[in-house]
């Protein structure tokens, strides 16, 4: 699947800063890589914006601006080909509604089919669950 469009969850982003865990940094790191170098990667606005909150508040040492408008432009609008939209919102409520997902689960996997990607690199969903030709990989196992 290595020549596939593929969608990177917030989780993976968040792993690429992780002092603590340094197999799962380079797992992350190696992923984050290969979707900017590939130009196969895909993350949404979503994942955008949650992972700016994680950096800024959350990191046991919490970026300053400048890192994560650095951060930015290197790697998340690189990445960031899915904006919010009303067909991706509604997309998402039926996934909600069909496979009994979390809201933010709905909007990840919606944005990754709106992306054509036909993996989603993920640790909070079901490893190998697939939706329609998208299948949830968590790089982490």
């Amino acid at each position: 699947m290595s020549g596939d469009r593929h969608f990177l969850d917030t989780n993976v982003l968040v792993y690429s800063f992780d002092l603590l865990d340094r197999r799962k940094a380079d797992i992350a790191e190696r992923l984050v890589t290969r979707a900017l170098t590939s130009g196969l990667g895909v993350i949404s606005y979503q994942v955008v914006q949650e992972f700016v909150n994680v950096g800024l508040k959350q990191f046991a040492n919490p970026m300053t601006v400048a890192e994560v408008e650095r951060y930015f432009f290197r790697v998340l609008l690189p990445l960031m080909k899915i904006s919010s939209s009303a067909p991706l919102f509604l997309q998402a409520l039926q996934l909600q509604s069909s496979s009994k997902l979390a809201w933010y689960d709905s909007l990840i996997i919606a944005s990754a089919l709106e992306g054509s990607c036909k993996v989603l690199y993920s640790e909070d969903l079901q490893h190998g669950q697939h939706f329609g030709d998208l299948v949830i990989e968590n790089p982490f196992r």
